[in-house]
């Protein structure tokens, strides 16, 4: 999955990361060739008290060491752009992915954990790319030329090096073996405390009206103290890694200088040869400890991946068609034929055989009893979800084969929990209309009954919007949705119960000031009052996914059961003939 993906996203920066390889190969060579030099400070100048040779040897010193600088600097210039780019190529795509999802695939990932996908995630794999285009191209270099070079300053110490690299690898693999399921259940809890801490902060103002403030304490107390305990055991295993590096090192030294002192005391090797083998020998350890630096990444680098191809992969159920249909004649008729809906696994269908026709200049109004399918049948109409069998038809054409640019632009959804982005009252009524004039804005807000409170703003339509609207009282974002919606004056209007936070008196009103602009469209509304619906045109009641009966009020009162029963459980008795 991290080499795919890899592969994948790391594509336009070939020639970047070509350029890294090359420029760290170059300083890695220079950082290798200056122990040599060093050597020969100390054999032929310092030795014989040559202080020329060393004057000229040092400023060959100095030329190599400016060259690997600059090397090093430019390589990590190319590593870091390509990093970054990579990142946010990621991240980029999966917010499209995202994008394109349908309800059925959101709620399958949870928004919590697509949070935590799009950033965290993306951010540990961003951070493997720079540390391997600054650390991890040259250590495999250092590591072989360290072991080339110190062959040629003596081949009898060359044991050293073989044990020092096995017992570290060895070492190391341990550790790190045990890190990966930890890594894995780290990311997990990171979106366990997500999911805990976006509900509370959402759901703040139930928690507090129901005194729950100790109960969800403990909640978050659970979730940040399993993520705690994961962490802990990551970090005990990173903080044994170095310390292992570390005494490996250490005493490889020791051992260099002590069995390279008796090959100097036979005469078998020089001073400065002994000098120049234990700068390799650290050069190599420090090669495969940045190595190891890499490799306490990687495993958590491959869990996010995992978790990030697993979004990338997943296509939408809703899928736009191969070849979509423009230039459909607007007549605002919305058809189900036979339509019925069930999620992947589900025992019992949430719609099942749906069948009815709306028309413009008409109402038809949904009730049934909570769980019914009501939004799920309402949300057939813009593909929010795509029939699993039968078919749903807009103006005459399966909504599967309109492109869905010009399905949205015939709809206007003001949907159950109305939403508004942050950003000003302007802005999100315009959500309906770019294009929209400031005449255009007042006249929405006029007929979804919002112009008063509104004016009374100070700012007026340049009045800031909190995330979600919640600046607004539950009413005002329903009729700011429903101004919304009006904006864009479509031929299909869908209300999700969106007059359910209104009273009865701003609802009359309200659905006065509709009906001359919805004259000449097609509206569905779901209802749960029956009083708001009596002078439907049409009203389907649905019971179990399945619907039980089609008619106006009247005749709904006299022929299905269960209509009656909601008209009796709500008005009184005589109140609606």
């Amino acid at each position: 999955m991290l080499i795919a993906l890899l592969r994948r996203y790391l594509q336009p920066y070939k020639a970047a990361l070509l350029a890294v390889v090359v420029l760290q190969f170059l300083g890695t060579i220079a950082a290798l060739y200056l122990p040599t030099l060093n050597a020969d400070i100390i054999d032929n100048g310092v030795a014989k008290g040559d202080t020329t040779y060393i004057l000229q040897v040092g400023v060959v010193m100095l030329a190599i060491t400016f060259v690997q600088v600059a090397c090093t600097i430019a390589a990590v210039w190319f590593g870091a752009r390509s990093a970054m780019g990579f990142g946010r190529d990621v991240r980029g795509a999966v917010f499209h992915r995202v994008g394109s999802f349908s309800a059925r695939e959101v709620t399958h990932f949870g928004a919590p954990s697509l949070i935590t996908r799009t950033t965290n995630d993306v951010q540990q794999v961003q951070m493997l790319v720079l540390l391997t285009c600054t650390l991890m191209v040259a250590a495999p270099i250092m590591c072989v030329g360290g072991i080339v070079m110190a062959l040629k300053q003596d081949v009898g110490l060359a044991w050293l090096i073989a044990l020092s690299v096995t017992v570290l690898v060895v070492a190391i693999g341990l550790i790190v073996t045990r890190m990966i399921p930890q890594f894995r259940r780290m990311q997990k809890r990171i979106d366990s405390v997500n999911l805990v801490l976006r509900e509370q902060i959402t759901g703040i103002r139930v928690v507090r009206a129901f005194v729950r403030e100790p109960v969800e304490r403990e909640r978050f107390g659970v979730a940040n103290a399993e993520l705690t305990d994961t962490a802990l055991r990551v970090g005990r295993l990173m903080a044994l890694m170095f310390p292992t590096v570390m005494l490996v090192m250490n005493v490889s030294s020791v051992a260099v200088l002590w069995f390279g002192s008796l090959r100097i005391d036979a005469g078998e090797m020089q001073i400065g040869s002994l000098t120049a083998f234990l700068s390799y020998l650290v050069q190599i350890l420090m090669s495969i400890m940045m190595a190891t630096f890499m490799l306490v990444l990687v495993p958590r680098a491959a869990v996010c991946a995992e978790r990030l191809t697993e979004v990338l992969d997943t296509d939408s159920t809703v899928v736009p068609p191969a070849a979509p249909l423009t230039g459909v004649p607007v007549t605002g008729r919305v058809e189900l034929r036979g339509a019925s809906f069930r999620y992947p696994g589900a025992e019992d269908p949430v719609l099942q055989d749906i069948s009815f026709t709306a028309l413009a200049g008409r109402t038809t109004a949904i009730i049934g009893s909570t769980g019914s399918g009501k939004t799920t049948l309402l949300s057939l109409v813009p593909r929010l979800f795509d029939a699993t069998e039968g078919a749903v038809l807009v103006d005459g054409v399966d909504v599967r084969e309109l492109a869905p640019e010009e399905l949205h632009s015939r709809i206007g959804l003001v949907p159950q929990k109305a939403y508004l982005f942050s950003g000003t009252v302007a802005s999100n009524l315009r959500y309906g209309k770019e294009d929209a004039t400031d005449e255009e804005l007042w006249e929405a807000l006029r007929i979804a009954q919002s112009d008063e409170f509104v004016r009374a703003l100070a700012e007026g339509l340049e009045a800031p919007v909190a995330q979600g609207g919640t600046n607004f009282s539950g009413g005002q974002r329903q009729r700011l949705a429903i101004a919304r919606a009006v904006v864009r004056r479509p031929s299909i209007y869908l209300f999700d119960d969106s007059f359910s936070a209104l009273d009865l008196g701003t609802d009359a009103r309200l659905r006065a000031a509709l009906r001359p602009i919805t004259r000449e469209s097609t509206v569905l509304v779901v209802a749960q009052r029956v009083s708001t619906i009596v002078d439907a045109d049409q009203i389907l009641v649905l019971d179990e996914g399945r619907l039980v009966g089609v008619g106006t009020h009247d005749e709904l009162v006299a022929d299905c059961p269960t209509y009656a029963e909601i008209v009796e459980s709500q008005l009184p008795a005589g109140a609606v003939a």
